[in-house]
């Protein structure tokens, strides 16, 4: 079982945008530390005056970290060369930094918070998307249509928040260290209406715009095409810059998620993300797509 495996729930360089994959990196790095010393993990809590269940927490990267408990692991583990302590010293600093989306946290799930740092720190984000348009690619009013239609008898408040924390997931694709994106959108998302007309005319419109992106690409998969190879309904595919985090591919269900890292498993959704881009249309035919369903709406 991998560390992103045993998480047991769901599971950018922004202010904490890469907090979550350095929590992961460390405890990562503290696990084959430990491992290779022979140490149990309830060994390793009774060091630091903790319990074996912390240890485990560490180093799956799901708590923040005390720079006193990893200085007395360190010793533990025989860590003994200074720049090697103070460079995990730093990583554990950098690993607490909390990230701007905790101001949501009145309206933001806790098993989504792990997977929006995931999302700002990536450098690759490939996207199939069957339900609706991708929430990175969302306008506000339709961005407003679909939480509204999902939380049905929410207060406006509630809903309003909700669309603010979309609106500001948006800007990693407009950062400095922007990540390329490529979005696989069924052609059943485009003609499934969320909002009226002009909220659907809309949003077409900035799909068209937002393709034009040197760093963005999208691509419809049209019902004309028949079966493809999105057959298992939509997934997101995470690659990030640090070569010791493996890639990821995140599946979101209606309360929580999962997040597959097993080379086997992601294997099968790249080969299924490249189908799925071969049989499309290219973004400039997708383009053309678009502006015909425009022209329809």
């Amino acid at each position: 079982m991998t560390a992103v495996e045993s998480w047991g729930y769901p599971r950018a360089d922004g202010p904490g945008g890469g907090s979550v994959v350095r929590r992961i990196l460390l405890g990562s790095q503290l696990r084959r530390l430990r491992e290779s010393r022979g140490i149990t993990r309830e060994a390793a809590g009774y060091s630091i005056r903790a319990s074996e269940s912390k240890i485990s927490r560490m180093e799956l990267g799901r708590v923040s970290f005390k720079a006193r408990d990893i200085e007395d692991l360190l010793t533990l583990y025989g860590v003994t060369d200074a720049a090697e302590r103070a460079s995990l010293l730093g990583l554990a600093k950098e690993a607490n930094v909390a990230g701007w989306w905790h101001s949501f946290g009145d309206v933001l799930p806790g098993w989504f918070q792990t997977y929006i740092g995931l999302e700002g720190a990536a450098s690759l984000i490939r996207i199939y998307e069957v339900q609706f348009v991708h929430g990175l690619l969302q306008t506000e009013a339709y961005a407003h249509a679909v939480v509204e239609r999902g939380m049905p008898g929410a207060p406006p408040a509630e809903i309003d928040r909700r669309v603010a924390l979309r609106l500001e997931r948006q800007k990693v694709l407009v950062s400095e260290r922007a990540p390329r994106f490529h979005a696989v959108l069924d052609e059943a998302a485009l003609r499934r209406p969320y909002g009226d007309r002009s909220v659907m005319q809309g949003q077409l419109r900035h799909l068209i715009e937002v393709s034009e992106h040197p760093n963005i690409t999208v691509q419809i998969m049209p019902f004309s095409f028949g079966g493809h190879a999105g057959e298992s309904g939509s997934f997101t595919m995470l690659r990030f810059p640090e070569s010791d985090l493996s890639d990821l591919v995140y599946l979101e269900q209606l309360t929580s998620a999962l997040y597959l890292d097993k080379p086997e498993e992601v294997a099968q959704y790249e080969r299924a993300m490249e189908r799925l881009r071969e049989d499309s249309p290219d973004p400039d035919e997708s383009r053309d797509l678009l502006r015909g369903l425009l022209q329809l709406t």
